[in-house]
């Protein structure tokens, strides 16, 4: 968490400390990240990564659009829409979304399989719901400052379109065409965002929200992919096997979760944090799962006496989203420990 600021900094300062962000957590950086750009990755994890990746994509213009929402000046309103325009297109077929689709087609998976979102991780969703959440909730200088991840992402589009290109032959830069345009609208978007948030954070107050908007922003970006990670690369929290929605269905669960079950750890589980890598951890005898920080939070709360339903009305409110938008991720979450005997209900 970045510390309090408690001496007006110098805009070239915050934009430093800002910049500095980005290169010690953006994810870039990300094992995942450096499979993909290697050539390491089996088609099926590119497909997870094109499927789950779609959930952020998705939900970009309707952030976007709770930012706009509240900004009184038409000129800077005008400014923002043409962010909204860049994925939702001008019309059909147009648009990044629409170009994020074409590659999901082209590395094999199909249009509504992936359009549905409902093969997803549900720390994937859990955690595009809380980015969406928190634009709606914070002022227009946060919801502005967590876009700048985007300072960092023409380095990592770079990357990642020579390295898919040299390293698999199903890829070709037609599949790849959305990240073409990507590299001028963010330069454009970036030198926006970063001089709006450097004229506008006046205080030391919004000076330290700024830099935890987009601390927080690259926290939700690793955490997308920890759950590609643990779940399709490394054993994690899903199998690799459930990927595919016909084998999933003869995955069966050993105890179906209810919303009245009251989930505990099993006998000898423990949640631990491991100091040495800064890791969260559920560690049983012979095992371990490694969990982010969405899955952490729903982990604690599994204490033998909150039922589901409880659980789920309590990160309610800790994340202020609906019931309905985080019910069924969770409860996937709780049914996926407890067939793997770190829980029991």
């Amino acid at each position: 968490m970045i510390e309090t600021i408690k001496d007006l900094l110098h805009p070239d300062e915050l934009e430093s400390r800002l910049r500095n962000i980005g290169k010690r957590r953006y994810h870039d950086k990300h094992p995942f990240h450096k499979l993909l750009h290697n050539g390491q990755l089996t088609r099926e994890q590119i497909q997870a990564w094109a499927l789950n990746r779609y959930c952020y994509q998705a939900v970009i213009p309707k952030k976007d659009a709770a930012i706009m929402s509240k900004i009184d000046d038409p000129n800077i309103r005008r400014s923002w829409r043409q962010r909204v325009i860049d994925h939702d297109g001008e019309h059909d077929n147009h648009g990044g979304i629409e170009r994020w689709l074409k590659l999901a087609e082209g590395v094999g998976l199909q249009r509504p399989y992936v359009v549905s979102q409902n093969h997803a991780l549900p720390i994937t969703k859990f955690a595009v719901d809380k980015y969406l959440a928190f634009v709606r909730q914070s002022s227009v200088l946060e919801g502005i400052a967590s876009s700048l991840t985007e300072m960092f992402s023409p380095v990592i589009i770079a990357e990642r379109m020579t390295g898919m290109l040299e390293n698999y032959d199903f890829i070709n830069e037609d599949i790849l065409s959305y990240f073409t345009p990507r590299l001028t609208q963010a330069r454009r978007d970036v030198d926006f965002a970063l001089a709006y948030v450097l004229k506008n954070a006046h205080t030391c107050e919004q000076q330290t929200s700024v830099l935890r908007a987009l601390e927080l922003k690259c926290d939700i970006l690793w955490s997308q992919l920890d759950a590609l990670y643990f779940s399709y690369v490394s054993p994690g929290l899903i199998p690799p096997e459930c990927f595919d929605p016909e084998k999933y269905a003869q995955v069966k669960p050993g105890i179906e979760i209810a919303t009245e079950s009251i989930p505990r750890f099993a006998a000898q589980v423990k949640l631990h944090h491991d100091l040495a890598r800064d890791q969260w951890i559920l560690q049983a005898p012979e095992k371990i799962i490694e969990l982010n920080e969405t899955a952490v939070g729903i982990v604690e709360h599994c204490d033998g006496v909150l039922t589901v339903s409880e659980i789920i009305q309590s990160l309610c409110k800790e994340y202020q989203v609906s019931y309905e938008v985080i019910s069924d991720d969770i409860m996937l979450t709780i049914q996926m420990l407890t067939d793997k005997r770190y829980l029991e209900i």
